[in-house]
């Protein structure tokens, strides 16, 4: 394998020194790099021991800014405005973190290991010996923005359906499975399957932040440095460390792709061609006939996503009203419309803040807590109004063509 060093870096060598450590020396510097199971009690001990050991001037760990104050602050979920949230598009961020969120937190339930506690553990070794502490993850918010901003309507079916299975599965996890989990290249396996099924999902969740770490970790202050990494960035961060990498382009926000660019004008267009067809092939009575029809399928489609979701009558109300106008206004969104809605109807609580991480991991939690159940609308919501919008095309286009 060919290395092409950065300017400045005379020089790459890495050693394998133990499981899940590895020295990289670039130039005059050395990089211990550990790879950890985040809900591991061991990792927490081996990362305690390395730092111990090397004494080295910054402890750089996999955290943004965010994910830190979550890990200090638990309780930081009662501050947030779940209507602003919604209003300002972040919703399936905060659904997508929260996923994350319980899935990890199962894990850590079965282990009695707080999720995240061998990054604690870091900092709180490296403030007691004096070294520095470097966040190096890129922000949480950049990274799912990237990753949504990648997906297309299947692709993102497939991996709401991946997280739900790992949040809800009944699967007991024992501490020897996640210490064989450890293992560069048996999580490497798994990384590289989850890359054939989405593989635009991994660029974003992995590759990317393997050149996002090992750029931070490599300008790293200090001579001496401890790496704390999740093991399936090893390989990854081993590979790349020391190559020029654009930090810019990796938290640059993503452009809106073709698939939203169609959704945004290309259905309107359709819908209104279908209905000139209309008008003009069959006259204003007909056209009137088949607008009707296809408002009146749209709108069930949605009323029926708030119903599923349990939600409040008013909200059911506000989706089929909403639904129709969803294509032709990029304000009025049903979805965002029915959450709005039910926030505004059923107002989240302090208990519901408290116990978010929980109820997210059971299908009794998610219809108990109104965050919960918010965002389960605004889920169902919109993926039943945007299958109307198609059922009711597609009506009105079979309509039309069978027409003599």
């Amino acid at each position: 394998m060919s290395f092409e060093p950065e300017p400045g870096v005379s020089s790459r060598h890495i050693e394998h020194l133990r499981d899940n450590l590895d020295r990289i020396v670039l130039g005059d510097r050395e990089i211990f790099l550990v790879g950890t199971a985040h809900v591991s009690e061991s990792s927490a001990e081996l990362v305690e021991a390395v730092i111990r050991e090397q004494r080295p001037d910054t402890v750089a760990v996999e955290l943004c800014a965010s994910r830190h104050e979550s890990l200090k602050d638990p309780d930081r979920w009662k501050n947030t405005d779940i209507v602003s949230v919604i209003r300002s598009g972040k919703a399936y961020v905060l659904l997508a973190q929260l996923l994350l969120v319980g899935f990890q937190k199962k894990l850590g339930s079965k282990l009695n290991v707080k999720p995240g506690a061998e990054m604690m553990r870091a900092m709180a070794v490296a403030d007691e010996i004096g070294a520095k502490t470097e966040l190096v993850d890129r922000d949480v918010k950049i990274t799912l923005k990237r990753s949504w901003g990648s997906l297309n309507p299947w692709t993102m079916a497939q991996l709401l359906v991946t997280l739900l299975g790992g949040l809800f599965g009944h699967e007991s996890v024992s501490e020897a499975e996640i210490e064989r989990l450890k293992s560069s290249d048996a999580l490497e396996e798994a990384l590289r399957e989850f890359g054939e099924v989405l593989p635009t999902v991994r660029t974003a969740l992995i590759d990317e932040r393997d050149q996002y770490l090992a750029a931070k970790i490599a300008n790293a202050p200090g001579k001496r440095i401890v790496a704390v990494v999740g093991a399936g960035h090893v390989p990854g961060i081993c590979r790349i460390i020391g190559t020029p990498i654009d930090i810019a382009r990796l938290e640059t926000l993503p452009k809106r792709g073709w698939i939203g660019l169609l959704f945004s004008w290309g259905l309107p267009v359709l819908i209104g061609g279908l209905i000139l067809w209309a008008l003009f092939s069959s006259g204003v009575g007909a056209s009137a006939e088949l607008l009707s029809s296809w408002a009146l399928v749209v709108a069930l489609f949605g009323a029926f996503g708030a119903m599923i979701a349990l939600a409040h009558p008013l909200t059911i109300l506000a989706a089929f009203f909403a639904a129709p106008l969803t294509p032709f206004n990029p304000i009025i969104k049903a979805g965002r419309v029915a959450a709005l809605t039910e926030a505004l109807l059923r107002k989240p609580r302090v208990a519901d803040f408290e116990m978010i991480a929980d109820d997210i991991s059971t299908y009794r939690g998610i219809f108990r807590n109104r965050i919960c159940r918010i965002l389960l609308v605004l889920v169902s919501t919109t993926l039943l109004n945007w299958a109307g919008i198609f059922w009711g095309t597609k009506l009105i286009a079979s309509s039309l063509v069978s027409q003599p």
